[in-house]
């Protein structure tokens, strides 16, 4: 690999081991010629389904739209980063275990709103105003309800 300091063509591996939830490979490198160390990652490429949106178009399918979205439903909440990186990695491994070429929007989004909802449930009604697009304040009224009617043992537990 070339080393991103000097561009040197050599690059030697010093340590290895798995990351994430062990589908990524982190590495520590060192170039052969300026001795500067990085670090790379390594996963697999898999051929995720194509997503059939709405209006009947077919895309391949752009985690970074998703995180994009989760990422606003979460702004200013108090949600860690690799809370949304395990939630990224669980709709991708239900992508992946769908065995389909190609998977509906809404089933993407239903697994979307389902991970919110076990992060913070303030990013979960956000998302949901927007994804189900509320016309009144009926409808985040009845999601509220919703969630507040949801059985203990699937509520965040909150510690504080």
């Amino acid at each position: 690999m070339r080393c991103p300091f000097c561009g040197a063509q050599d690059t030697k591996v010093i340590d290895s081991r798995l990351s994430g939830d062990g589908d990524q490979v982190r590495r520590r490198r060192e170039c052969t010629v300026c001795k500067e160390r990085c670090t790379t990652y390594e996963t697999a490429e898999l051929n995720l389904p194509h997503l059939v949106k709405r209006d009947g178009s077919r895309v391949p399918f752009d985690g970074r739209k998703i995180a994009s979205g989760i990422a606003r439903a979460l702004e200013k909440r108090p949600v860690s980063t690799q809370q949304v990186d395990d939630a990224m990695n669980h709709i991708r491994r239900k992508l992946m275990a769908s065995g389909e070429r190609e998977i509906h929007t809404n089933q993407v989004g239903e697994w979307v709103m389902d991970e919110l909802r076990n992060l913070d449930h303030v990013a979960y009604v956000r998302f949901a105003s927007v994804y189900r697009k509320f016309e009144d304040i009926n409808a985040f009224r009845e999601e509220i309800d919703l969630l507040e009617n949801q059985p203990a043992s699937e509520q965040k537990m909150d510690v504080k």
